[in-house]
C-alpha cells in the first residue's frame, strides 16, 4: 500500500503539470517595460492560508511549460530552476512578485504564476512586453547636389536599434512628403539582429528638385511605440546645393566708374544666373563678329576713343543667351598755336588759339603767371606787359582726372628807346635829368656829362616795370653842359643827349614821362569824360523829339478848332438866309 504522504505529492505534481486553476476575477495582465529595466511582476494573487509553495513558470511558443522559480511557504527559501537566460537575473519576493533584471527582447513571453495548497493550485498569468527606443534618425548617404527636373536619390534616412520596428516620415520644409509618381519615391526597408532581435529602419528618398528647394530644410522622424504609448523623434535638418541652367546672363563693367576716360583699364564681367554659374563666356567687341573665349572676366587696357561702342557677352553652348552693355571712352584734346617758348618784337601783331576737341563739353580756363584771366588773349599790337607765361587749361567736369593744358611762354622784344626830361629844384640850386627808357632785354644805362658841374646822386634808378625804367641824376651847373644818356642791350644801343642851362639861367622843364599806371588812370578818366558827354547828347536828342512831337499834335488841334469855328459861322448865316426867305 502506498503511504498518504506520497499519495499527497503524487497528487500536487499532477495539479501542477496538468491542472490550470484561475482566480475568479483574474483575466490578461500585461506588464510593459524598457529595454534594459527590470521587469517587476506581481503575483496578483491572494495568498490562501493552507499555502504549501509558490513557483513561477513561462510557457514556450508550442505551450509547454519552464519553470524559473519556487518559493516554501514554511522554510521561506528560494529555489531558481536552471535556465540559463535567466541565470542571475531572477529575483522572488515574500509576496511572490517576480523581478527579472535587465529585461530583454526575449522575455516578451507569458509569464505565470502559481500558489499550490494540498488540494489546489492557483495562477494569474501576465504578458510581458519589452520596448526599445530607437535612436535618433539620421540622414546618411546624402547627394553632393541636386539638380532641377532630374530624379535624384536625396540621401537615406536610418534609425537603429527599435523593438518594435518603427516607421520613418520624411518632411520638406516641415511638411511631409508622401510618395509622388516621378517626383516623390519613398523606399523603406526594415532589419532585424538576430542576436538583439532589434530593428534598423531605413527610409531612401528619391526626390525631383525645383528651384523653390533651394535653401529649404529636409528633414525625416522614426515613430515607435513605447512603454508609454506611441513616440517621435526628428533628425537634423539638411539643406542641399541646388544645380539649374543659366537662365540669364548679365555683363557688368568694372570698375564700376561714372565715366570713362582715354588711358583706362576696363575689365568686363559676365555672370549666369545659374548654378553653379558658367565659368566660360564668349566676348564680343564693337566690329568683331566672332566672339573671344574667356574665362568670366575680359580686360581692356589703355583704352582710347575708338574703343566707344556695345560690348557682348554669352554663354558659349548658347549663343542666344546674351547680354549688352554700351561703353563710352571719354577723351579730351587740347592744341595750343602757338605754345612753348615765344618771341616776338613790340608792335608786333600774334594771333593766339586754344582749340579743343572733347566727347562732350568742356570748360576752358587761361591763366597768365599764375592769375585767371576773363577771356582768351589776343594780341593785335604787342606791349611789353603783354610777356609772360600763359597756360590755356581744359577739363572735363563730369570725367574725374580728364585735364589737359599747354602754355606758351611771350617774350616781347624791342630795341631801346630813350626820352630826357629834366627839371629845376623850387630852391633853384639844383636840376634833376630823367632818362626814360623802354626796351627788352633791359637795356643798361649809361650817363655821360660835358662841361662842369657838381654831380650830386647820379646812379639812382627805378625799378624795371613792364620793360621800362628810368635813371635819374641831380647837377648844379656852373655853366651850360650837355648830358647824354645811352641805353643799350642786345638789340641796339640808342644814344640821345640834352642841353641844361647853367644854374644861374631860368629855362623851361619838360614834362615827366607818364608812368603806366598814370596812363591807365588817364585812359580811364578820358572814357569816363567820354561816356558823360554821350549821355547828355543822348538825353537832349530825346528832349528834342518829345518837343517836336508834342507841337506838331498842337498845330493839329488848332486846325481843328478853326475848322469848326467856320463851320458854325457857316450855320448861322444859313439860318438868317432861312427867316428872311420865311418873312
Amino acid at each position: 500500500m502506498e503511504s498518504k504522504g506520497a499519495s499527497s505529492c503524487r497528487l500536487l505534481f499532477c495539479l501542477l503539470i496538468s491542472a490550470t486553476i484561475l482566480r475568479p476575477g483574474l483575466g490578461w495582465y500585461t506588464v510593459n517595460s524598457a529595454y534594459g529595466d527590470t521587469i517587476i511582476m506581481p503575483c496578483r494573487l491572494d495568498v490562501p492560508q493552507n499555502l504549501m509553495f509558490g513557483k513561477w513558470k513561462y510557457e514556450k511558443p508550442d505551450g509547454s511549460p519552464v519553470f524559473i522559480a519556487f518559493r516554501s511557504s514554511t522554510k521561506k527559501s528560494v529555489q531558481y530552476d536552471d535556465v540559463p537566460e535567466y541565470k542571475d537575473r531572477l529575483s522572488l519576493s515574500e509576496n511572490y512578485t517576480l523581478s527579472i533584471s535587465n529585461a530583454r527582447i526575449s522575455d516578451e513571453k507569458r509569464f505565470v504564476c502559481m500558489l499550490v495548497t494540498e488540494d489546489n493550485v492557483f495562477e494569474a498569468p501576465t504578458i510581458v512586453k519589452v520596448f526599445k527606443q530607437p535612436s535618433k534618425p539620421e540622414i546618411v548617404s546624402k547627394a553632393l547636389f541636386l539638380e532641377t527636373e532630374q530624379l535624384k536619390k536625396l540621401g537615406d534616412c536610418i534609425s537603429e536599434d527599435s523593438y518594435p520596428d518603427g516607421n520613418i516620415t520624411w518632411y520638406r520644409n516641415g511638411k511631409v512628403l508622401h510618395p509622388l509618381e516621378g517626383a516623390v519615391v519613398i523606399i523603406f526597408k526594415k532589419e532585424m539582429d538576430p542576436v538583439t532581435q532589434l530593428y534598423t529602419m531605413t527610409s531612401t528618398l528619391e526626390y525631383k528638385t525645383t528651384k523653390a528647394d533651394i535653401q529649404m530644410p529636409f528633414t525625416c522622424s522614426v515613430t515607435y511605440y513605447g512603454p508609454s504609448g506611441q513616440k517621435t523623434v526628428h533628425s537634423e535638418q539638411a539643406v542641399f546645393d541646388i544645380y539649374y541652367p543659366t537662365e540669364q546672363v548679365t555683363i557688368q563693367v568694372l570698375p564700376p566708374k561714372t565715366a570713362i576716360k582715354e588711358g583706362d583699364n576696363v575689365t568686363l564681367k559676365c555672370l549666369g544666373n545659374g548654378n553653379p554659374p558658367p565659368e566660360e563666356f564668349l566676348f564680343y567687341l564693337p566690329g568683331q563678329p566672332e566672339g573671344i573665349r574667356s574665362s568670366n572676366t575680359y580686360t581692356l587696357t589703355d583704352v582710347r576713343r575708338n574703343a566707344t561702342g556695345d560690348y557682348k557677352c554669352s554663354l558659349i553652348d548658347k549663343k542666344s543667351m546674351i547680354a549688352s552693355t554700351a561703353i563710352t571712352v571719354h577723351y579730351l584734346d587740347l592744341s595750343l598755336n602757338p605754345s612753348g617758348e615765344v618771341t616776338r618784337q613790340i608792335g608786333d601783331a600774334l594771333p593766339v588759339s586754344c582749340t579743343i576737341s572733347a566727347s562732350r563739353n568742356a570748360t576752358v580756363v587761361w591763366m597768365k603767371d599764375n592769375i585767371r584771366l576773363r577771356s582768351s588773349p589776343s594780341f593785335s599790337s604787342l606791349h611789353y606787359q603783354d610777356a609772360g607765361n600763359y597756360v590755356c587749361e581744359t577739363a572735363l567736369q563730369e570725367v574725374e582726372g580728364l585735364k589737359k593744358r599747354e602754355s606758351l611762354t611771350l617774350i616781347v622784344e624791342g630795341k631801346p628807346q630813350i626820352k630826357m626830361t629834366k627839371k629845376t629844384d623850387p630852391s633853384g640850386l639844383s636840376k634833376t635829368i630823367i632818362c626814360h627808357v623802354e626796351g627788352f632785354p633791359k637795356p643798361a644805362i649809361q650817363w655821360t656829362i660835358t662841361g662842369s658841374g657838381s654831380v650830386i646822386n647820379q646812379t639812382e634808378e627805378s625799378p624795371y616795370i613792364n620793360g621800362r625804367y628810368y635813371s635819374k641824376i641831380i647837377i648844379s651847373p656852373e655853366e651850360n653842359v650837355t648830358l647824354t644818356c645811352t641805353a643799350e642791350n642786345q638789340l641796339e644801343r640808342t644814344v640821345n643827349s640834352l642841353n641844361v642851362s647853367a644854374i644861374s639861367i631860368p629855362e623851361h622843364d619838360e614834362a615827366d614821362e607818364i608812368s603806366d599806371e598814370n596812363r591807365e588812370k588817364v585812359n580811364d578818366q578820358a572814357k569816363l569824360i567820354v561816356g558823360i558827354v554821350v549821355g547828355l547828347l543822348l538825353a537832349a536828342l530825346v528832349a528834342g523829339v518829345v518837343y517836336w512831337l508834342y507841337m506838331k499834335k498842337s498845330k493839329t488841334a488848332s486846325k481843328h478848332v478853326n475848322k469848326d469855328l467856320g463851320n458854325m459861322e457857316e450855320n448861322k448865316k444859313l439860318e438868317e438866309n432861312n427867316h428872311k426867305t420865311e418873312a
